[in-house]
C-alpha cells in the first residue's frame, strides 16, 4: 500500500515534462542534480538554528537591547484571584458583560474592578520590549547575511540578467555547491520560524504568517525536487532584499529611535513595493507562466508551482495594504508602530494612574493612536 501511495507520488508525469524521466536527473559526468534526498538534512539544520537563535538572542541581542537603552515599560499585575483565573484561561480573555456581572456575583468585586483585573491579566501575556527586540534582531541578522550571500550565489549567473535562461536546458540544470547551501538554509531557516512560530511574538496576521511558511516551504521544496532551482533562487533573493529593513525598523522602534525608525520603513516600503508588487508578479511571475510553456507543454507540477506562487502574491498584496497605510501614517506624523502588534491597554481610572506614576502618565497620544517612544526619546 505505501509503496503503491509512493509511486504514484513520484510519478514523473506528476513533476516533470513529458518524455522525462527521474533517471535524467541523476549524476553523471561529475554533473550534480537536485534530488528529494538532499531535503532530509534541512529537519536537523531548523534545530541548529533554534539553537543558534537561542545563544544570539542571550548574548548579542540581549547586550544590544543594553546598549540601545531599550527599557521595559512598568506593568501592572493582577492580584491573585482563583475564580477570575480560572475564567480567563477556560472561558476567554475578554468576558462580556453578562460574563462580568455573573464574576462580580462569584467573586464579590464590583464589575469595575474585574474589568480592570482583565485588563491587567492581559497586558501580563504580552510579550515584552525586550522579546521583541531579541525577536527582531534574530531576523535582521539572518535576513541580512542572506540577502547578501544570496546576491553572491546569483549575481554572476546569466539567468540573473535574462529570465529566459532560467528554463535553458530545463530540467537537465545541474547545480553547484553555493546553489545547494543557499537552499538548505532558507529552507531550514523557514522550518525553525514554523517550528518556534507558537512561541514567538503573536501579531494580528499571525494565520497569515502560517500560510505564508507553509507555502514558503512547500514552494521551496517542490523547486528543488522538480529542479526548479534557478527560479527559486530569484524568488529568495528578492524576498530577503526587503525583509532586513523591515526588522532594522522595528528594533530602532523598540530602542525609541523614532526618526530612525520612520526614515528606514520609508525605505523598507518603497523597496516592498517595487519587489513585491512590481518585480514579483511582473518578471519573476511571468517568468515561470509564460516562458516554460514555450519549452514544453503544462504539466501537475507547473500548475502547482505557480499556485504556491500565487499564494505567496496573494500575502504580498495583504501586507501592502497594511505597509502603505503605516507609511501614510508614519509621514503625516500619526502613528510609530507596527500596526500588526497587539496594543498595550492602558489604566483608565485616576488611581490607577496614581499607581502607575510617571510611566502610566508617560504614554503619549496624537489622533488617537499611541506613539510608541518607550518613554525614552532619542533625538536621532
Amino acid at each position: 500500500m505505501l509503496q503503491t501511495l509512493y509511486d504514484h507520488f513520484w510519478w514523473e508525469r506528476l513533476w516533470l515534462p513529458v518524455n522525462l524521466t527521474w533517471a535524467d536527473l541523476e549524476d553523471r559526468d561529475g554533473r550534480v542534480y537536485a534530488k528529494a534526498s538532499d531535503l532530509y538534512i534541512t529537519l536537523p539544520l531548523a534545530l541548529v538554528f533554534l539553537i543558534i537563535r537561542y545563544f544570539f538572542e542571550l548574548y548579542v541581542a540581549t547586550p544590544l537591547a543594553a546598549l540601545l537603552n531599550v527599557k521595559e515599560k512598568a506593568r501592572l499585575r493582577a492580584p491573585p484571584n482563583a475564580t477570575l483565573e480560572h475564567f480567563y484561561l477556560t472561558s476567554g480573555k475578554q468576558p462580556k458583560q453578562v460574563e462580568v456581572e455573573l464574576l462580580s456575583r462569584q467573586s464579590g468585586l464590583s464589575g469595575r474592578q474585574i474589568e480592570r483585573w482583565f485588563r491587567r491579566r492581559r497586558n501580563q501575556d504580552r510579550p515584552s520590549l525586550l522579546k521583541k527586540f531579541r525577536e527582531a534582531s534574530w531576523r535582521f541578522t539572518f535576513y541580512l547575511i542572506a540577502f547578501v550571500a544570496g546576491m553572491a550565489v546569483i549575481v554572476d549567473k546569466p539567468w540573473f540578467y535574462d529570465l529566459r535562461k532560467v528554463w535553458e536546458g530545463y530540467p537537465i540544470q545541474s547545480i553547484v555547491p553555493s546553489q545547494y547551501w543557499y537552499y538548505m538554509i532558507e529552507l531550514s531557516f523557514y522550518w525553525s520560524l514554523l517550528f518556534s512560530i507558537a512561541s514567538d511574538v503573536k501579531r494580528k496576521d499571525f494565520k497569515e504568517q502560517i500560510i505564508h511558511h507553509v507555502a514558503t516551504i512547500i514552494l521551496l521544496s517542490f523547486s528543488w525536487f522538480a529542479n526548479y532551482v534557478r527560479a527559486g533562487t530569484l524568488i529568495m533573493a528578492l524576498h530577503d532584499s526587503s525583509d532586513y529593513l523591515l526588522e532594522s525598523a522595528k528594533m530602532f522602534n523598540y530602542a525609541g529611535w523614532k526618526n530612525t525608525c520612520n526614515n528606514i520603513f520609508i525605505v523598507f516600503a518603497i523597496v516592498f513595493i517595487i519587489t513585491r508588487l512590481v518585480i514579483m508578479p511582473f518578471w519573476i511571475l511571468h517568468c515561470t507562466l509564460v516562458y516554460p510553456l514555450e519549452l514544453y507543454p503544462a504539466f501537475f507540477g507547473y500548475y502547482f508551482f505557480n499556485c504556491m506562487m500565487a499564494v505567496l502574491q496573494a500575502l504580498q498584496v495583504f501586507w501592502a495594504y497594511f505597509i502603505l497605510r503605516m507609511a501614510h501614517k508614519f509621514i503625516t506624523g500619526k502613528m510609530v508602530e507596527d500596526e500588526r502588534s497587539d496594543r498595550e491597554e492602558t489604566e483608565s481610572s485616576e488611581g490607577e494612574e496614581a499607581a502607575a506614576g510617571a510611566v502610566a502618565k508617560s504614554r503619549l497620544l496624537a489622533n488617537g493612536h499611541p506613539i510608541l517612544n518607550n518613554n525614552h526619546p532619542k533625538n536621532d
